[in-house]
């Protein structure tokens, strides 16, 4: 984190009454803006070049990390440049070539049947809207809304994975437990410019401060603002 952030003097002790909406509206985006000045470069972690390079390593990411797929994926960039050449892959070639990121069975039945609707149904291209990405094999609300937020700069919806499902509930955004109700829940509180972004913020402070088995709540700039800070 920049050193230059200070953490913000901590608050007196809040009552335990419900917040209004419109109070955990404000501090949500309080929230927001204090993580933007710790995080000013939160972009997607995961490496790419083109749309359908994000929308292979998004898939490739499930139950995987970041880290791992970028491992994995300058090699499959640089032999299936497009999306013709996904969709012709010999499916056993390619578990070898992803196995290391898990599920690799699924993950080649997903990516080859994506690449093959890509060339029937959009001319090789990756679409643009939540409608279209979404009908496409192995492509879930989450994976179409990191590619619509990264790749195209539209923000349709919040990013909900493992740090932003247990950050936001630590910080109170929510009381849901599923991505769906969760993303719902952070969709009505903030901005819709802040949709893709919150998402950046948040994986990247559970990565760095709130690791969830020691989180380092006294290093954490937003912990005056949350209800489950140790501090």
């Amino acid at each position: 984190m920049d050193k230059t952030v200070k953490r913000a003097a901590r608050a007196p002790k809040r009552s335990r009454r419900r917040e209004s909406p419109a109070e955990l509206r404000a501090r949500a985006r309080k929230i927001v803006a204090r993580l933007e000045r710790a995080y000013p470069d939160a972009r997607c972690a995961l490496n790419h070049t083109n749309a359908l390079e994000l929308l292979v390593a998004t898939i490739l990411s499930a139950q995987c990390t970041d880290a791992r797929v970028n491992m994995v994926t300058p090699h499959l960039f640089a032999k299936y440049q497009s999306a013709a050449a996904y969709a012709a892959a010999d499916p056993k070639v390619f578990e070898q070539e992803i196995q290391s990121t898990g599920f690799f069975r699924n993950k080649t039945k997903s990516i080859v049947g994506m690449a093959q609707a890509l060339v029937e149904r959009h001319g090789g291209q990756v679409p643009d809207t939540m409608e279209d990405l979404i009908r496409l094999p192995g492509v879930g609300r989450k994976t179409a809304n990191v590619v619509l937020g990264s790749w195209f700069g539209k923000n349709e919806g919040v990013v909900v994975d493992t740090h932003v499902h247990r950050i936001s509930r630590l910080l109170r955004l929510t009381r849901q437990d599923t991505p769906e109700k969760i993303e719902r829940d952070l969709m009505q509180l903030l901005p819709r410019d802040k949709w893709t972004v919150f998402s950046h913020l948040l994986i990247l402070h559970g990565r760095k401060v709130c690791i969830a088995r020691r989180p380092k709540c006294e290093e954490c700039v937003v912990s005056d603002l949350c209800p489950s800070s140790r501090v």
